[in-house]
């Protein structure tokens, strides 16, 4: 990880979970982190943690709404006048609603959408720009994906999301082909997990708040750090290796 000291990382979703689980590993391995959210304040908080603690590191908090490109393209252009730009972009925002197929609601799908999918892209094609502009050639875009973009499960409040992720799988290899036809060293990898003790559950069930509890209790789940920590394993891996995808579930874990 030391070629990547000082460099300048995205995390996108910072605030809670895996992506600020991620932001706090790359604050402690030395990386310039710009962690964006909707809302800031636990980013905030995040950062002075990171700061009394003495990592070597630090982590910038900034306000983005995901589903708004405008919002998007002002963040990388802030990123390019205060920091050059971005080296590592992490695309970790996600989120499910419950909208099954046969009824759900065309709002829910549109909201996945844009957050899971054209967020993921616009941040994507930004970030290699900004790579592009700089002659940067071993930059590394990171997908957090899902075990749902591998396998479809019999629950119908997944199925939309889970379409969503199968994109993810979709355009982070042709992003690998592109980067290649463009003869870059840049890196393109995602990483799939199963279940993962966040607040995901919480915000997929949340008209039934025991529901969500009991997706976390029935088997001894991944952790946010987990996930980090994998993060931190492809970032380190040297620079003739890609890592194309990471699929890690609970031992516990069916299906």
């Amino acid at each position: 990880m030391e070629r990547w000291t000082g460099r300048v990382a995205l995390v996108t979703g910072a605030s809670v979970g895996i992506g600020a689980a991620v932001a706090r590993a790359l604050v402690q391995h030395g990386m310039k982190v710009v962690g964006c959210a909707r809302s800031v304040d636990k980013i905030e908080k995040l950062a002075a943690e990171c700061q009394s603690a003495g990592y070597p590191g630090t982590l910038i908090p900034y306000k983005c709404d995901l589903s708004n490109e405008e919002e998007i393209l002002s963040m990388f252009s802030a990123i390019k006048t205060l920091h050059q730009g971005v080296d590592v972009c992490i695309n970790n925002a996600g989120l499910a609603r419950p909208e099954p197929l046969l009824s759900g609601k065309t709002e829910g799908w549109r909201t996945m959408i844009d957050v899971n999918v054209m967020a993921v892209s616009i941040c994507t094609r930004e970030a290699y720009q900004s790579m592009k502009e700089r002659n940067i050639d071993d930059g590394h875009i990171i997908n957090i994906n899902s075990m749902n973009g591998h396998s479809v499960v019999p629950q119908s409040v997944v199925h939309f999301y889970s379409a969503t992720k199968y994109a993810v799988t979709a355009l982070t290899e042709g992003l690998r082909q592109e980067l290649r036809e463009a003869r870059t060293h840049i890196r393109a990898t995602c990483i799939s997990p199963g279940l993962v003790e966040t607040g995901f559950a919480f915000k997929l069930h949340d008209n039934d708040p025991e529901r969500a509890a009991a997706t976390y209790e029935s088997i001894r789940c991944l952790k946010a750090e987990d996930m980090a920590n994998a993060v931190i394993y492809v970032l380190s891996a040297p620079p003739h290796v890609q890592i194309g995808d990471i699929q890690m579930r609970p031992t516990e874990q069916i299906s």
